[in-house]
């Protein structure tokens, strides 16, 4: 990581003004802290170190949160009653690179007890969140934790005002205690596991009461009474995945609202290293829900940047046809990519099976799981079935324009106690053959060091590879690290569905993908489509089977994400070969597509509803990607993001719509007409004149 130290403040009470042409500051004076750019503005009382918010501003629209509490923003001990020393501050700039955007780093350092505590702040330029990463160092024997926050049935009966008073101690992340009592709060759960889950979003909505836990990554807060609102995004995996997990993520009590679950226990924290817990992002916005959405989105684009050359695919990976790893060879690769090319796919991953040794994925390897790593020449090509290694692979992919990915799977022995060796074995594949892309595979990330030693075995290969390298994460099982962690590091790939199973039904897919899509940006997933033409049998008289769409919906489906032909080529019919006009088009499009802020549009996928995604590209143009599944309304009338009375002109890029002229109604709805069922079209809409 590349840093230029602007200034470091290690003296309280002397101002420090940021370079005015990054449009983000700190400044350190007396007793306060603030830190912002032009649309935010976050105050803190510095009270040795421990900060206490003061005030939250959003500069667009001059609305101020005020903090009404005076407890410390960070609480590691509620019994601790010992005063912070040594309290440091710095500040750095770190410039960007092809990861993230630059942004402007304070460093607060403090100490209580055997405790040292470093709260790193990051706020970027125009972006109205701040976000804040914790390590910690040193010695702690009794970490609070919130236990039964839940446990409303054994409460007492309140008659007076002690009743009400909660003895639960519980370590908090970020907290904001702010007034007002008419306050309407969603917490939205995520599950990944999705080998086990296909709900993957729940959302729940509540006035705040008495202290109560929620779980989930993202809460939402807006006064009812100022329209203004805030939201805490923690950055950690599922809540039912998450490490030293207390119960909850969020404490809602009245107008107090913390986040918890930090992540480590005590014995994680160690007295020579620094150790990183969950973090906390807190962003700010006013108006309507459109409002916070584009807030955390802008946040979220600026963890990982995407680059068409590195970060845009359509993948074809053949594990889908559930061959597993008993083709994998020389030969059957250098025809998969003959195909693929016909396809119209720009990379091709060889999965489980190309390497030396037994996978772990394999039955015969279960029983000696843990010694599979112990041959020197393991995540190697295996000789016999690629004699010449992955050489002739990779050229005629490169031929073909096409790159060639690997899976992978960690040694995941004793916490990734190997990951040096990993880190090297990717390396290699990287500076002997040009492989880039690696599936990320059985990851079970079960201690804080596991943690610790997975993050430097990524860290060391994009080092190695200038940032070059994208890991695709599979979040099909085990603990990993689902939606908001890890996201630095590449792509999610979301979910194993196989027509062998009848577990693959297209508006399953494009649901997850639809209800995913309010929350985490849709082309950081990738989303399978598979052979329609395999296991006909298999959905007899299931009308929501796949061999009831054009395999050209099954890719339209994944237009929004990044599209994964989960199948193997050489079991395609000839006809199936005519998507690839489609995909050529599309790729032409997908990286101004997925620039946008995309977002749900329409009903939820049912297999009968009007559904799709909006691309907001820009304030006067973006896409709409529409689908008309199994219903027998040719009309569609679908709830988009664009304000009501917008005059909008449609210009069809993809599927079988026309060129319309619209007028946005109520709720943002407009009407659109597709005369066949299981279709779709894909507008490019920009605002008319006058507008």
């Amino acid at each position: 990581m590349k840093t230029a130290a602007l200034l470091a403040l290690m003296v309280w009470g002397v101002v420090c003004p940021i370079s005015a042409k990054h449009h983000c500051y700190s400044i350190l004076k007396n007793d306060t802290l603030v830190i912002g750019n032009r649309v935010v503005e976050r105050k803190f009382l510095w009270n040795g170190g421990q900060l206490i918010t003061h005030s939250v501003v959003d500069k667009t629209d001059c609305y101020t949160l005020f903090n009404q509490g005076n407890t410390c923003d960070f609480v590691l001990n509620a019994d601790n009653k010992q005063s912070a020393r040594n309290a440091q501050c710095e500040t750095i700039w770190v410039e960007s690179n092809s990861i993230h955007e630059s942004y402007l780093k304070t460093i607060v350092t403090y100490a209580i007890g055997n405790v040292q505590i470093r709260r790193e702040y990051r706020i970027y330029e125009d972006c109205p969140v701040i976000a804040c990463d914790t390590y910690l160092k040193g010695t702690l024997h009794n970490m609070s934790t919130a236990q039964e926050l839940n446990d409303v049935a054994n409460r007492k009966n309140i008659e007076f005002a002690a009743d009400m008073e909660s003895q639960q101690k519980n370590a908090v992340l970020d907290q904001l205690h702010v007034q007002g009592r008419h306050w309407q709060v969603k917490a939205v759960e995520f599950l990944d596991v999705t080998d086990w889950n296909n709900t993957l979003v729940v959302e729940r909505r509540f006035i705040p009461y008495r202290k109560r836990g929620y779980r989930g990554n993202l809460l939402f807060a807006k006064n009812m009474e100022t329209d203004g609102g805030f939201f805490f995004l923690k950055e950690a995996p599922c809540s039912d995945v998450q490490l030293a997990y207390p119960g909850a993520d969020f404490i809602s009590d009245f107008g107090r609202f913390q986040v918890t679950g930090l992540g480590v226990t005590s014995k994680d924290i160690r007295p020579d290293e620094w150790v990183k817990a969950y973090g906390c992002v807190l962003g700010i916005f006013r108006g309507e829900e459109l409002e916070a959405l584009k807030a955390l989105r802008s946040y979220q684009k600026k963890q990982r940047m995407l680059l068409p050359d590195r970060d845009e695919m359509v993948m074809m990976n053949t594990w889908g046809d559930r061959s597993q790893d008993t083709k994998v060879n020389e030969a059957f690769c250098l025809r998969e990519l003959e195909l693929a090319h016909r396809l119209g796919v720009t990379h091709f991953q060889i999965d489980d099976g190309w390497q030396v040794g037994k996978s772990p994925n394999s039955a015969v390897a279960k029983g000696s799981f843990k010694n599979i790593w112990s041959n020197p020449d393991y995540w190697t090509p295996d000789p016999v079935k690629y004699p010449r290694g992955l050489t002739p692979i990779v050229e005629k992919g490169k031929q073909l324009g096409i790159e060639v990915g690997i899976w992978f799977n960690p040694s995941i022995q004793n916490d990734f106690a190997d990951w040096e060796k990993d880190a090297g074995a990717l390396i290699k594949l990287y500076r002997d053959y040009g492989i880039r892309t690696f599936k990320i595979d059985g990851v079970n990330v079960s201690s804080k060091q596991a943690e610790v030693n997975l993050r430097k075995m990524f860290d060391r290969v994009l080092q190695a590879t200038n940032n070059q390298a994208i890991f695709n994460l599979d979040v099909t099982a085990g603990k990993r690290g689902g939606y908001f962690y890890f996201n630095e590091y590449g792509n999610i790939f979301l979910e194993n569905r196989y027509s062998d199973w009848q577990n693959y039904y297209p508006y399953w897919t494009l649901r997850n993908l639809w209800m995913l899509s309010k929350y985490v940006p849709a082309e950081k997933l990738q989303i399978e489509f598979l052979n329609k033409w395999r296991n006909v049998e298999a959905y007899c008289g299931d009308q929501f089977a796949p061999s009831n769409y054009s395999f050209e919906y099954l890719f339209a489906i994944t237009m929004a994400a990044q599209p994964l032909a989960w199948l193997e080529a050489s079991n395609l019919p000839e006809n199936a070969y005519g998507v690839q006009p489609v995909m050529d088009r599309y790729k032409k499009i997908s990286h101004d597509f997925h620039q946008g802020i995309i977002l749900p549009i329409g009903e939820e996928p049912s297999g009968k509803s009007w559904t799709g995604f909006q691309s907001i590209t820009s304030e006067r143009e973006g896409y709409l990607l529409i689908f008309r599944e199994k219903t027998l309304d040719e009309k569609g009338e679908l709830a988009t993001w664009i304000p009501e009375g917008a005059n909008l002109s449609l210009v069809p890029v993809l599927g079988v719509g026309k060129d319309m002229n619209v007028t946005v109604g109520q709720g943002g709805r407009i009407e659109v007409t597709l005369s066949q069922v299981n279709s779709y079209t894909l507008y490019k809409y920009t605002y008319k004149q006058g507008n």
